[in-house]
């Protein structure tokens, strides 16, 4: 996890964490890093002006003085639903971290009676997905996908042949209910699709993309479409 990304969850983990607060040994255990990285991480956000106060002894940790800047927002307790059963069925899908952050927020700020009717409707939604792809592996991927930079990754094929691979990352494609990265591999010299719960590694380089984009792809299925933001 980019640290900037480690920093957006960290305030979320705070604010959740209301008036208990949370310990920097329990945050440092939940981000894998070591407790002077989180107080450091501490530092850079309360310097960005984020309210963190702190608790020294027993009992003590750190949380977030404010309750949210987000204003009032109007979703039904379905929407609401909706977004929370998406995101948790799809642990694989790129970015799903970010997502079930961005939606825990949203469900923090809507009124009492809404947030009282969506809690009792997500009762009645049970999801038995998979165990999502490993965190360093996913947040790997979506950092070169998001900076177009190559990433390197140690691939087991269909027939157990295991390889190390440059890949530029072009598309994240769903199908048949599996999750792919579908990029150039320098390796083969050629457009590959990748499973990702048979990557077993992945780093990013410095080195940037070239100039592969959807096209080379090839025509998509007449099914398929991008989760592109549509506009009225």
């Amino acid at each position: 996890m980019k640290r900037t990304e480690r920093l957006h969850a960290l305030s979320e983990m705070l604010r959740r964490s209301g008036s208990r607060g949370c310990t920097a040994d329990w945050l440092a255990n939940e981000f894998g890093v070591s407790v002077r990285t989180i107080k450091r991480d501490l530092d850079a956000l309360e310097n960005s002006g984020t309210p963190i106060w702190s608790r020294p002894g027993p009992g003590g940790g750190y949380g977030l003085a404010g309750r949210s800047n987000l204003p009032p927002i109007t979703l039904t307790p379905a929407q609401a639903v909706a977004l929370l059963a998406a995101v948790t069925a799809a642990p694989d899908a790129p970015y799903a971290d970010l997502a079930a952050a961005g939606i825990r927020k949203i469900v923090d700020v809507l009124d009492p009676r809404t947030r009282m009717k969506a809690d009792e409707l997500a009762r009645r939604i049970w999801v038995n997905a998979d165990s999502p792809v490993a965190r360093a592996i996913s947040s790997a991927l979506e950092q070169a996908m998001a900076e177009q930079l190559v990433v390197r990754i140690r691939y087991t094929s269909a027939n157990g042949n295991t390889t190390t691979r440059d890949v530029e990352p072009v598309i994240f494609a769903f199908r048949e209910g599996r999750w792919y990265l579908i990029g150039w591999c320098r390796l083969r010299n050629e457009i590959r699709w990748f499973l990702l719960k048979r990557i077993e590694r992945a780093s990013v380089t410095k080195i940037p993309c070239e100039n592969h984009d959807v096209e080379d792809i090839g025509i998509p299925p007449v099914t398929a479409r991008s989760v592109q933001i549509g506009h009225d």
